[in-house]
């Protein structure tokens, strides 16, 4: 397999796009001027924080196309980015049924945007961006025999390397998986694989071991205040704002209609008063509301804000001022609920929605999951200790154990 080097820093890497990500960059342009490439790597990390702009990025550098990364006399590509580049290969996971070139318009976008969101089940439709319909998408077996690993067994046309990426890795059906693995094993020559991964723990240890695994956390606030701000022209009190409420996903910042988001924290000021009141009708209503209405990623930004309403009555009650609330347009409200949750057990508060969080990942009912949130909530507003641990959330619904 031929070899070469391309000294950059990791500050060039992607100098204008890749948001943060300071390890990763480290480790990509290491592995770059090594002369040791690996023929798989794995970029895993949650959801948003620029893996596909990394992936995208490494498979330009290797071709020597200078346009995520500025490689000046290193360059040697005629092409102007990985999309026209012949030997770059991008694959994204897919509903049962969808138009060949309904995918192709979706990694189109990203030459434009690489941290546009085009994956199916964020985006089921690109002219809508409705939230609250799941479109789930895989890799089915005709899918992988017939356009990814015939891309594998390409030879390279004008660049060094073959590079076929694959996002969203834990979406293959495990048939697929298999006949993949057998890929990894025994690769072809002068190719390369670039994989991402939102759920490392969902591969198996077989794929991971064969490859050369470099991790993304999420994006620092700080960061994503400052790209919003900087590259985008947001306001700086909406980029702050937003900053925290994403969760480290940067890709998702642009997505968000601040009116609607602005909108939800009402409902999350009705659902906190409901779970102090024991209103059970209302929390309730509020919870079938939001499980018809948000999808899971809806769902988490919404848990998101939550977390930081809470935090900012915390700090409130701690120093008495608004410096430093994100939630400054609601200093009254949160006056309020400092002043009458003087005895709020709110860090507590806060790991609950944390492990709401975690629940939601794996596609637990949110219905279920806010009223057990706000039947544990009602004690710790007054200081109280919850009835159910922690381990044992389930016996919140008796019926269950009978």
């Amino acid at each position: 397999m031929n070899q070469h080097t391309i000294n950059i820093t990791p500050d060039q890497f992607a100098s204008d796009v890749l948001v943060g990500q300071a390890r990763a960059r480290e480790a990509i342009t290491r592995s770059l001027g090594s002369n040791r490439l690996h023929h798989a790597y794995l970029f895993a990390g949650p959801e948003g924080t620029g893996k596909k702009v990394a992936a995208l990025a490494l498979a330009e550098a290797i071709n020597g196309v200078s346009n995520l990364t500025d490689l000046g006399e290193l360059g040697w590509s005629k092409k102007s980015n990985w999309l026209n580049h012949p030997d770059i290969h991008v694959f994204i996971p897919v509903p049962s049924t969808v138009s060949f070139s309904d995918v192709q318009q979706r990694i189109a976008i990203l030459s434009e945007d690489p941290y546009s969101i085009v994956d199916f089940g964020h985006m089921p439709d690109l002219n809508s961006q409705e939230r609250s319909k799941n479109r789930k998408a895989f890799y089915p077996l005709s899918y992988y025999e017939k356009d990814i690993r015939p891309a594998a067994f390409l030879t390279p046309n004008e660049g060094k390397r073959t590079v076929i990426i694959i996002t969203q890795i834990e979406t293959m059906r495990k048939e697929v998986t298999n006949a993949f693995l057998k890929l990894l094993e025994e690769p072809p020559d002068e190719v390369m694989f670039i994989l991402t991964t939102d759920q490392p723990d969902a591969l198996l240890p077989t794929i991971i071991s064969r490859c050369q695994v470099i991790p993304f956390t999420p994006v620092a606030p700080e960061d994503i205040e400052q790209n919003l701000v900087d590259r985008h022209g947001f306001d700086v009190g909406n980029a702050k704002y937003l900053s925290k409420v994403c969760g480290g996903n940067y890709a998702m910042t642009r997505f968000y209609d601040l009116d609607s988001l602005k909108s939800q924290r009402e409902g999350i000021v009705s659902f906190l008063r409901a779970a102090y009141s024991v209103d059970a009708i209302k929390v309730v209503e509020t919870a079938e509301g939001w499980h018809k209405d948000l999808n899971n990623d809806a769902t988490i930004d919404l848990l998101n804000q939550m977390e930081i309403l809470l935090r900012d009555i915390l700090l409130y009650r701690h120093t008495g001022q608004s410096t430093g609330i994100i939630n400054v347009d609601q200093i009254d409200v949160i006056k309020k609920f400092s002043e009458g949750l003087a005895k709020a057990r709110i860090p507590e508060m806060v790991n609950e929605i944390a492990d709401v969080k975690r629940h939601m990942v794996y596609n637990v009912n949110a219905r279920l999951l806010f009223i057990v949130l706000a039947l544990r909530f009602a004690r710790l507003m007054r200081g109280m200790d919850v009835i159910v641990d922690a381990q044992s959330s389930w016996k919140h619904f008796p019926q269950l154990t009978d």
